[in-house]
């Protein structure tokens, strides 16, 4: 076969194409309330960290896929990622066990932890300079737009029952053709790989990463509510249906996309301020969804709390790469992940713990928990400027 030229746009699209599925883990939750009464031996939790179990085994996709390539190569690794993706994304569509679906969905996440880090990395092998920034935008984007439009689909099969929605999972067998027949990777020996650029070097953190790595874990434990939490508000408030949810998750979703493309210039305009304010938004937009009267008010909350979590997130990274050691920033940001997983992971219970002793336990209820611990944050985040404010007068 003809080797295609990077600067192709085939050949960017194949290599952009498995970044569509980073995000494809949660894009379940809006089906969560139809497998409530499948599943009736399971409490509303179990049920819920269907769509948060993956985050656990992305961590341990994410250790593993080193040692992976090591044997297979980066390409092979790559592939067996999104074969497991695949297989496992796919099995609940048939399988009514909840501890095998359970089980699928714990080796979802660690498919797509096996491709997870290499989506961006492989990027910087093939570009420089300014079209390595142009398709490190793109591959923002194409994570946003693949749970987008994952979404959308998942509203559509929603009719079908819950088993159908998963059939998004069927996505990955383009990626695998397009990034199989169309990308070829230098042999690993040629690659620099983050290992290398640490050899013979001791990873170590400070306690500015530990501050970061805290703040993600309490930041994805009161946004994932927005995932899970979200689909049963809709439906036990009366404000739409199971298709609707998704329909809305998708367009929250979407504004991630511009979003992102114009942090840049927030954080030019009003630098150390973008951490407040995207908390800010995130508190307000939690607080609104909870208070809702009907679907178009929760739409435009929801578009608050997308747009908050927005400009934090990349906020909070470009504070990790200027406050971690400069030859651990790699180690540091692998730290960070595994604490934004694990966050992910227990959001479910520790939202239904706060909620059972701080309110009544509904949906609702859950929504205004997270509310206050999005406020807290905030609260620290007005800490976090002044500290910085007050060192840069110094």
């Amino acid at each position: 076969m003809k080797k295609i030229k990077t600067d192709s746009w085939i050949f960017k699209i194949s290599l952009l194409s498995i970044s569509l599925l980073l995000m494809s883990a949660p894009q379940i939750s809006s089906a969560l309330p139809m497998m409530y009464s499948s599943f009736p031996n399971e409490t509303h939790s179990a049920v819920e960290t269907l769509s948060t179990i993956p985050n656990v085994g992305i961590v341990l996709g994410l250790i593993i896929s080193p040692i992976s390539i090591k044997f297979l190569g980066t390409k092979k690794n790559i592939m067996l990622g999104l074969i497991i993706l695949l297989l496992s994304g796919t099995f609940p569509i048939y399988s009514t066990s909840y501890i095998l679906v359970l089980i699928s969905r714990f080796l979802l996440g660690f498919g797509i932890g096996m491709f997870n880090s290499l989506a961006v990395s492989l990027i910087s092998l093939f570009y420089q300079k300014e079209e390595l920034a142009t398709m490190l935008g793109f591959q923002n984007s194409a994570g946003n737009l693949g749970a987008a439009i994952l979404s959308f689909i998942v509203g559509y099969l929603a009719q079908f029952g819950w088993h159908a929605t998963f059939a998004i999972y069927l996505l990955a067998v383009p990626v695998i053709l397009l990034f199989g027949s169309v990308v070829k990777i230098p042999d690993d020996s040629d690659i620099p790989s983050d290992d290398d650029k640490t050899v013979n070097k001791s990873n170590k953190i400070n306690i500015s990463v530990i501050e970061i790595s805290v703040l993600m874990f309490l930041l994805y434990v009161f946004f994932m509510p927005m995932t899970y939490k979200l689909p049963e508000l809709i439906t036990s408030e009366k404000l739409g249906t199971v298709s609707q949810v998704a329909i809305v998750s998708g367009i929250t979703t979407l504004i991630g996309i511009p979003i992102g493309m114009i942090y840049g210039f927030i954080k030019k305009r009003i630098h150390n301020l973008v951490l407040p304010l995207g908390l800010l938004l995130q508190t307000l937009g939690l607080f609104l969804i909870a208070n809702a009267p009907n679907l178009s008010i929760l739409l435009i909350s929801a578009i608050i709390l997308g747009s908050g979590f927005g400009i934090t997130i990349p906020d909070i990274f470009n504070w990790l790469d200027n406050s971690a050691p400069k030859d651990s920033v790699n180690f540091a940001t692998t730290i960070s992940l595994v604490f934004v997983n694990i966050g992910c992971f227990a959001s479910p219970s520790i939202i239904n713990y706060l909620g059972s002793i701080l309110g009544n336990g509904s949906p609702k209820s859950d929504m205004i928990v997270s509310g206050f611990g999005m406020l807290i944050l905030f609260i620290f985040g007005i800490y976090h400027y002044i500290r910085v404010f007050n060192k840069g007068n110094d």
